[in-house]
């Protein structure tokens, strides 16, 4: 269950259920997609409600294993529910009008109605009242000050007949010249008018540069699928390896040690000293400890610690509205569940949370990628794999990661640079196609190039570009084509329909979405409008949509893991590869366990 929905619509059949948790029944009605039937949910509670009444002494006394060799006569009281819901949604009377003695316009008199001429509502003339005595205010206030001001006037008079007329000259003068100076200076300051620029821009032209297009375009190059265009280059395996004692070919599982072994760990090492830490359960557990003996559980026992819970998983970068979801659903499975003796309520919704979160990383479909090769081997053609996603996440580096674990495992790779527009994509590629063709030079594989990077440069069609190179593949014999698209916002429509049109013509076997771990609400965002918008714009009548994730940049967000729960929830697609680091060797496969203990360390 997630997020509270009780419906699953199955081709043309809606299924609706309730869970009875203290009983550990699940009541489920089935009926035609196409009927709108508003009487389901009347239906379902009456139902749930008539058959524990019935047979709660059974349910009491017998025990679930009692239940499987029970048998219930419940049909004749179903039909009976069935008809009552059935004529209570037929018999609902239409609504009637008021009469005018229920109006409220009934209850005023006539006199209160009737208005004269002249005369005006009471509220206005009150309105009127307090203008007027506003008027009469700022009045009185400019009077004193008008008589302030006449007082002034025969000061000055006064003084001005004391003093000669050459005297009242001059200073006069003198006020006209200080006038102008101040002026002067005013306009002294103001900015001059600029001159007119040119119109029209001019491209900028760098003195290491070259503003010739024709110099990005390899179409007619002799490049492709050649060793002389990627040399062997001489550089330290240990940089580009890191861990030399690994297995070779293998993708180890992530790494996170829990509390409870943590604290295991101590508890042997001073078996002496007694453990704080009372099962496992600290930090925002701490406070919401609450023994229950026999009791089954209600919405407002969990209310508070389900609250704690959701700020715990939005603080560790779940999506929010994904938070609200997990949180709502958990409530529904436990609610009326009963709860042995020494157990917390807390400690109850914390392993419902454990369980529900591990299901969620662990979906339906796992993709084995060495298995599906090996597949297409078998029928003689290559396994393509088309990577997608926003800008900057790290598509072509984790692309370089992939090639070096198949090459380590047997396969060929052929990269197909289909980012046509950042600068730099094409010669990234071929940098990395260089370094793994030392890492496993020909003479290793029996004279065999490993990996070639198949090119077209710079401003061409991307999906023209991945058909050529899985035509070329298809000839030359590759295992593998990996197909590196150019970053793309989920909001750019334009292209996010090239890249449909990449995924629609081609047909990869896997289409993986690149996505890294440090975002939180965003992931929602970029992971639904990337779905609608393959949805939208392929042409076919089942579309092709994201497959798997590559979740980047795990090692930068300790156990801020929450990304991982946001992007699998939402897609219900398994996180296939985990980027760790910069080296070759920093692939994992996620270990669902160890992410869901980082996930719920406090």
């Amino acid at each position: 269950e997630r997020g509270g929905n009780n419906s699953f619509t199955h081709e043309a059949l809606t299924l609706k259920y309730k869970l009875d948790n203290q009983f550990e029944l699940v009541f489920v009605v089935g009926f035609q997609k196409i009927l709108t039937l508003t009487y389901v949910d009347k239906l379902i509670d009456d139902v749930h409600k008539e058959f524990r009444d019935k047979y709660r002494n059974e349910f009491q006394q017998k025990g679930t294993l009692g239940l499987l060799n029970g048998t219930f006569d419940f049909k004749d009281d179903f039909m009976r529910l069935l008809r009552d819901a059935e004529e209570s949604s037929k018999v609902r009377a239409p609504t009637v009008m008021k009469t005018f003695e229920q109006s409220l316009k009934s209850q005023k008199t006539v006199k209160c109605m009737i208005e004269t001429r002249g005369e005006k509502p009471k509220e206005k003339v009150k309105n009127k009242k307090n203008k007027g005595s506003k008027k009469e205010g700022t009045e009185a206030v400019a009077a004193p000050g008008k008589a302030s001001v006449g007082d002034k006037q025969p000061s000055t008079a006064g003084d001005r007949e004391e003093l000669t007329k050459d005297e009242i000259l001059q200073k006069n003068r003198e006020e006209f010249f200080k006038r102008h100076m101040k002026a002067g200076e005013k306009s002294s300051k103001s900015p001059k008018p600029e001159a007119q620029k040119e119109k029209g821009k001019k491209p900028r032209v760098w003195d290491l540069g070259n503003s010739n297009a024709k110099v990005l375009d390899y179409s007619n190059s002799a490049t492709n699928g050649s060793t002389e265009a990627c040399p062997v280059e001489e550089f330290d395996p240990d940089i580009a390896l890191g861990d030399r004692n690994r297995e070779p070919g293998r993708l180890y599982d992530l790494e996170y040690e829990s509390d409870d072994e943590v604290e295991e760990e101590k508890v042997i090492q001073n078996p002496s000293k007694p453990s704080t830490k009372k099962g496992g359960l600290g930090g925002m557990f701490g406070m919401l400890k609450g023994l229950v003996g026999s009791k089954s559980l209600t919405r407002e026992d969990m209310d508070p610690v389900l609250e704690k819970m959701k700020d715990h998983l939005i603080a560790k970068n779940v999506a929010a509205e994904i938070a609200v979801q997990l949180c709502e659903s958990v409530a529904k499975k436990l609610e009326g569940k009963v709860m042995g003796t020494f157990t917390t309520v807390t400690s109850t919704v914390k392993q419902a949370l454990q369980e529900a979160l591990v299901q969620i990383l662990q979906p339906q479909r796992r993709v084995d990628v060495l298995r599906d090769v090996m597949d297409a081997q078998r029928h003689r053609r290559p396994y393509v794999v088309t990577f997608c996603g926003v800008n900057g996440v790290g598509k072509s580096t984790n692309l370089a990661k992939i090639s070096f674990w198949l090459i380590e495992n047997g396969f060929s790779v052929l990269i197909a640079a289909c980012d046509t527009f950042r600068a730099g994509a094409v010669e990234q590629l071929r940098t990395h196609t260089r370094r793994l063709n030392a890492l496993h030079p020909p003479e290793s594989h029996g004279g065999r190039t490993m990996v070639q990077l198949y090119e077209k440069g710079y401003g061409k069609d991307a999906a023209g570009i991945a058909m050529e190179a899985i035509s070329y593949a298809r000839n030359q014999g590759f295992d593998v084509v990996l197909v590196d698209t150019a970053g793309r916002m989920q909001d750019n429509a334009p292209l996010m329909t090239a890249l449909a049109k990449l995924i629609a013509v081609n047909a990869p076997d896997l289409v993986l979405f690149v996505g890294e771990a440090l975002v939180g609400n965003e992931a929602v965002d970029q992971l639904v409008k990337f779905n609608k918008a393959l949805a939208d714009h392929s042409m076919a009548q089942t579309p092709r949509l994201i497959d798997g994730i590559v979740l980047t940049k795990f090692d930068t967000i300790d156990d801020k893991v929450g990304a991982a729960i946001s992007m699998t929830y939402i897609t219900s697609k398994p996180i296939v590869f985990v980027g760790t680091g910069q080296t070759y060797c920093d692939l994992r496969s996620l270990n669902a366990k160890a992410v869901v203990a980082a996930l719920m360390k406090a």
